[in-house]
């Protein structure tokens, strides 16, 4: 399926924000890491990073739609590399991040909304494929990116390189990593100003704050009360949340169990999103729309598996394991996703879907990176995480296929009902 020049300016431009965003994580933990930062802080990262998305969840979709898209990139692009810059100014890790999560989640509906301005809507499934099997790979690269930015040796090599009379400031391995970032964040802000102006105008946005609040709300309400949206929307808050806390769970994992330093356990996440991304790509192939909560039951089955981790004492049984559980959430996760963007679209509009979506998605993952934070802080042994998370992963999937069930029994006796009036 051919798709226009447009498209593929801003999949670059995507590729190289997340990317940069990804690398960032890890050179943050690292530069925590030499502050002699308490270790429940590592988790705390991502929470900064996360805690825009819900705060602004009202606010964003308007903004995206008030200038063209391309603008809007290009703006939130420019406030990433502020946050980055100010973490090379020193400013503590978490607040500099939080900047970096602030131009991420404005950046979020311009990246998925210009898509319905530039394609037409049988495109539209191909593109979102593109677009979530690019930011994989964005995910893969930026974590390796960033493992391989701390890894003392090629920070070592980074800092030997001198320009003759410019005196750079770069002198730390930190700054080094930091300055590689940012030029990610520069490269994505070029691409940002070639996305074509697509010529689509919104009519006058609404800036009265309770209005936009209020107008959310009712978004919001309305797919929780839709019979499928609310198990979509479940089932998927559920996943981001704990992808999220499993991000942190693997790299204390490694770092305990198999005793590996954060640049080799940093690859753990990239096999972990290769996993994802077959699993997708099977999802993709194998299951049609009208099919897609039948994979709920993979759900159980991977809180089942993560509990093996417990068990795991060698790398390659760690790669395979590891595998394992991300095809599993991407096989699981893409119908899901699917079936939220096709009810959001038909009950809301595509921007309102997405910021319904991601609002209840990121307010999942601040919980439960806030409860791991915790775990951490109570000093809990690593497997006994690792055993609580599978439980509760488990336990919340059987919970969602329950009401699923219930919500099937109650529209047939329903039609039933009405078959009798006939």
């Amino acid at each position: 399926m051919r798709m226009n020049r447009g498209f593929f300016t801003i999949m670059a431009a995507q590729f190289f924000s997340s990317l940069a965003d990804n690398a960032l994580l890890i050179a943050a933990i690292a530069l925590l890491t030499t502050m002699k930062s308490p270790a429940w802080m590592t988790p705390l990262l991502k929470l900064f990073f996360v805690l825009s998305y819900v705060l602004l969840a009202a606010f964003v979709g308007a903004f995206a739609d008030s200038l063209p898209k391309g603008r809007v990139m290009f703006i939130t692009n420019l406030i990433k590399i502020g946050g980055c810059a100010m973490m090379f100014c020193n400013v503590h890790p978490l607040l500099a991040y939080a900047v970096v999560g602030f131009g991420a989640a404005a950046y979020s509906p311009a990246k998925y909304g210009i898509l319905t301005e530039l394609l037409p809507p049988e495109k539209l499934v191909a593109a979102n494929g593109w677009i979530e099997g690019l930011t994989v790979v964005s995910i893969i690269l930026g974590t390796v990116m960033g493992g391989a930015l701390v890894n003392p040796q090629i920070s070592a090599d980074l800092l030997s390189i001198d320009f003759p009379v410019v005196d750079t400031g770069v002198n730390t391995p930190a700054e080094a990593a930091l300055s590689v970032i940012m030029t990610a964040y520069f490269v994505a802000a070029v691409f940002n100003l070639r996305i074509p102006d697509t010529g689509a105008r919104y009519p006058h946005q609404e800036r009265n704050p309770i209005r936009l609040v209020a107008d959310f709300a009712g978004c919001f309400i309305t797919l929780w009360k839709d019979k499928l949206g609310q198990i979509s929307l479940a089932v998927t808050t559920l996943f981001w949340g704990a992808g999220a806390t499993l991000q942190f769970i693997m790299l204390k994992w490694a770092e305990q169990s198999l005793h590996m330093p954060l640049d080799q356990a940093a690859t753990f996440q990239g096999i972990f999103a290769l996993g994802i991304a077959i699993g997708a790509a099977a999802a993709a192939r194998f299951v049609p729309l009208k099919k897609s909560l039948s994979v709920m039951p993979l759900g159980v089955v991977m809180g089942f598996i993560v509990m093996a981790m417990t068990l795991v004492h060698s790398a390659w049984m760690a790669y395979v394991l590891l595998v394992l559980v991300g095809g599993l959430s991407g096989y699981f996760v893409v119908p899901m996703n699917a079936l939220l963007q096709h009810r959001g679209h038909v009950l809301l509009s595509a921007g309102h879907s997405i910021a319904v979506q991601n609002f209840n998605e990121n307010l999942s993952v601040l919980t439960m990176l806030m409860l791991y934070a915790m775990m951490v802080k109570l000093n809990l042994n690593i497997n006994v995480v690792i055993v609580l998370f599978g439980l509760f992963v488990a336990g919340t999937m059987s919970l969602a296929m329950r009401r699923h069930a219930a919500n099937q029994r109650e529209h047939d006796s329903l039609a039933l009902i009405g078959e009798h009036k006939h």
